[in-house]
């Protein structure tokens, strides 16, 4: 008997302790599955509770890096601006900057100029960069494409210089004529002579601050605040009556396929077509006169004398609502297709020894740009180098343009107009297929 119950003691405690070890080694598994492993910390890292929903509204690239410099969470701006590559972040001096801060905590910010992908063009991409702690583990990358930003402000100071010297020039010019005057003033051919010269720069200096004013007005008012229907026929007439002295000068011919309204006589000869009496255009008669006439004024500068320069006129039909096109042809020098983009640049000239002699200022087509970009529309240009330009613009019909503006649906009587002759349908022109100088109304 005693054997036997110390066999059954003995069994007794060897289960017992079979089942302390078990549950000891069951709870010990359970912690160190719990407990972060280093791999764990490297691989799998968490973002702070509402940090992926802010990353994903900021304008701004963002990205989040590791301890072991992986990429945890990056924007698409992020990747569309070439940050992050292959799941890491590939610009050398930001990464060090997120090392840096990694290190100490300090916060970090760096402008730094990029090489744009994908452009095969040497431009680079001006970016800010701001490097952050965001917890214990992880730093936060915050990047903002500074391009556009120092594009603008080179277009300014630009323009700021271009003003001072515009100014400067003809400014200086009536201050060394004025000295000329006093010291001939025993001299009266002299002194006529100096004083026409002083009427041409005063001249040239009134016209530049009025076109500043003018660019200055077309950028900053609402041309459609005080819009009214504007007859297209009245505007051309008015374009060829401002340059009919210095066509007439160099025996141009300036033609139209518009007709002249009642109680104004169109210079000019050349073919009429039908069907232009009555567009009109939702506008600024005061803006759309001004656009029309620089560009027309253009037209008889850069023209050769006994040449011919051309205006057309026409309705064409577009999804949003018929258009308004009017083409200005002329028989000049023509522009190069690497100046064709700079054209409607302030103060840019295609050749600025010719625009010192008619007293252009630099200003007239960029002036158009805004009226047409103001008004809804476009202003494009057609070139050829000895063959002459043609600049067209495109402006929303008064119907069209109206009921935009005002939300109104025409009714099924003005749709049913829409066929007529008098209505919406296109009217063809000679500038439809032909739209090099040679083929002028």
């Amino acid at each position: 008997m005693d054997v036997n119950a110390a066999v059954a003691a003995a069994a007794a405690i060897a289960g017992v302790l079979t089942g302390v070890i078990a549950t000891l080694a069951f709870r010990w598994s359970e912690r160190e599955q719990k407990r972060p492993t280093r791999t764990s910390l490297h691989t799998d890292p968490v973002l702070p509770p509402g940090v992926d929903t802010v990353l994903s509204v900021l304008r701004s690239s963002a990205v989040v890096l590791d301890e072991a410099d992986a990429v945890v969470k990056a924007s698409s701006a992020a990747y569309a601006l070439g940050l992050v590559r292959g799941g890491k972040l590939a610009v050398e001096p930001m990464l060090q900057m997120a090392r840096d801060t990694r290190r100490d905590g300090e916060i970090r910010q760096v402008e730094l100029d990029l090489p744009r992908r994908g452009t095969g063009r040497g431009e680079a991409l001006a970016v800010s960069a701001r490097v952050a702690p965001l917890g214990s583990r992880l730093v936060l990358l915050l990047v903002e494409d500074l391009t556009e930003a120092r594009r603008i402000e080179a277009v300014r100071r630009d323009f700021v210089a271009n003003v001072s010297h515009e100014l400067k020039t003809p400014v200086g010019a009536l201050s060394l004529l004025s000295e000329a005057v006093m010291g001939a003033s025993e001299e009266p051919e002299a002194v006529e002579r100096f004083a026409g010269r002083m009427q041409i720069e005063a001249t040239r200096l009134t016209n530049l601050v009025q076109e500043l004013i003018d660019l200055s007005r077309v950028q900053n008012d609402d041309p459609l605040e005080d819009a009214e229907p504007v007859r297209v026929d009245e505007l051309v007439a008015e374009a060829i009556d401002r340059c009919r002295h210095q066509a007439g000068t160099k025996q141009i011919t300036m033609a139209s396929n518009v007709r002249a309204p009642e109680g104004l006589e169109q210079g000019g000869g050349g073919r009429r077509a039908g069907g232009s009496a009555d567009l009109s255009i939702w506008g600024n008669r005061g803006q759309l006169a001004a656009a029309l006439g620089n560009l027309v004024e253009n037209a008889v500068n850069y023209s050769p004398a006994r040449t011919r320069v051309g205006i057309a006129a026409r309705r064409v039909t577009a999804p949003g609502g018929d258009l308004i096109e009017i083409a200005v042809t002329d028989q000049g020098i023509g522009i190069s297709d690497k100046d064709k983009e700079r054209v409607f640049e302030r103060f840019y000239r295609v050749d600025p020894a010719r625009s010192r002699q008619t007293g252009g200022t630099g200003l007239g087509l960029a002036i158009v740009k805004h009226v047409a970009a103001s008004h809804g529309g476009e202003v494009t240009v057609w070139s050829s180098e000895g063959q002459g330009s043609t600049f067209t613009l495109r402006l929303p019909e008064a119907g069209a343009a109206r009921d935009r503006a005002t939300g109104h649906t025409p009714g099924l009587d003005e749709e049913d107009d829409a066929g007529q002759p008098d209505g919406t349908t296109t009217v063809t022109s000679p500038y439809e297929s032909h739209p090099a100088p040679e083929v002028l109304p």
